[in-house]
């Protein structure tokens, strides 16, 4: 259940990693435990204001909406994606609106690993790198546990071998 790696860039050399497929799995639980309770209040609400219809219409809008959201999250986890290459980390993401950042290892301050009950329950972290710039927000979503303690350790040796340089 390790991230997926794809090949692509212009000169083609460039290998991506992307978050695993479980991060989708982990979006769709989140959306379930917010529309389970949504629908149900619909429905109930509808029931005893004696607008049973205007109920299961508002419930139907809540399961379309989450119908939709459930495809763009699909999409959105293979727009995450990032390449380690010899003198920085290549972070891209966005669906519409495609980012891509680069972050020398030299300007790392330090890398975080987050995981929140969700996140846990699933088995995946969050990497995220911090830099001297406030703009800064490069992070890595929906890696294994232990794929995000490995990045973010060798992160943090290049980000020291770098800065040695200096």
């Amino acid at each position: 259940m390790g991230a997926e790696r794809e090949q692509s860039g212009a000169d083609g050399q460039e290998t991506w990693s992307v978050p695993s497929p479980a991060l989708r799995r982990l979006r769709r639980a989140q959306l379930l435990s917010v529309t389970s309770p949504l629908v149900v209040a619909s429905i109930s609400s509808g029931l005893a204001t004696g607008a049973a219809t205007a109920g299961v219409v508002a419930a139907g809008s809540v399961v379309a909406t989450a119908a939709v959201t459930s495809v763009l999250l699909g999409r959105r986890r293979r727009a995450w994606g990032f390449a380690e290459r010899a003198d920085d980390l290549v972070v891209r993401r966005g669906v519409m609106f495609r980012r891509v950042s680069v972050i020398p290892y030299g300007r790392m301050q330090y890398v975080d690993v987050t995981a929140g009950p969700f996140e846990r329950l699933f088995g995946l972290a969050t990497v995220k790198m911090h830099t001297a710039a406030a703009a800064s927000d490069a992070r890595i979503p929906g890696l294994p546990a232990a794929d995000a303690a490995a990045l973010r350790d060798r992160l943090s040796r290049l980000g020291a071998s770098a800065m040695a340089g200096l």
